[in-house]
């Protein structure tokens, strides 16, 4: 009997973890090994997706401690399979003031997760590419920091709406 009260407590936990997620439609992370140089490019795909449905676009940023910045700025352009490209620059806050960081985990990794666009829908049947770059620079610097520490991961993820 003990056996299967431990079966069906794992059960129900799987299903609501599991469900907990619907709206997720695609998620992938991306490994930055050791810093994100200025000039690498993080590139996500995504495929057959529904026309009719609309989304919200995030992206997600796993950092340590070795991150010294209180913002992240990204530059992100989404090309649709026609060709059509969409450039932006993002800022996003990374620490609170007090120099904590923000974000979700326990010990030095933090995870954030940053709206990119909302609403959005895929008209255009195809391949959509999102490609994300660091643009971070120091205070009345010009030029951009070369190798950016303390990013490990980047991510990209997109969720239905509920209407």
């Amino acid at each position: 009997m003990h056996k299967l009260g431990v079966f069906l407590l794992g059960s129900i936990f799987l299903v609501s973890a599991i469900s907990c997620d619907s709206k997720q439609v695609y998620d992938e992370y991306k490994s930055i090994p050791n810093t994100w140089a200025k000039d690498s490019v993080v590139k996500f795909e995504i495929k057959n997706i529904d026309s009719l449905q609309t989304y919200n676009l995030f992206f997600n940023v796993r950092n340590n401690s070795d991150y010294k910045y209180n913002n992240l700025f990204l530059i992100s352009k989404m090309q649709f399979p026609n060709g059509k490209q969409i450039t932006d620059t993002l800022e996003y806050e990374m620490a609170y003031p007090n120099g904590d960081f923000m974000g979700t985990g326990a010990g030095e990794v933090k995870e954030n997760k940053l709206w990119y666009k909302e609403n959005v829908r895929f008209l255009e049947d195809g391949a959509y590419t999102v490609t994300l770059e660091q643009a971070m620079r120091e205070n009345g610097e010009v030029e951009g920091i070369k190798n950016l520490e303390g990013i490990l991961e980047i991510g990209f993820r997109v969720e239905k709406t509920t209407n």
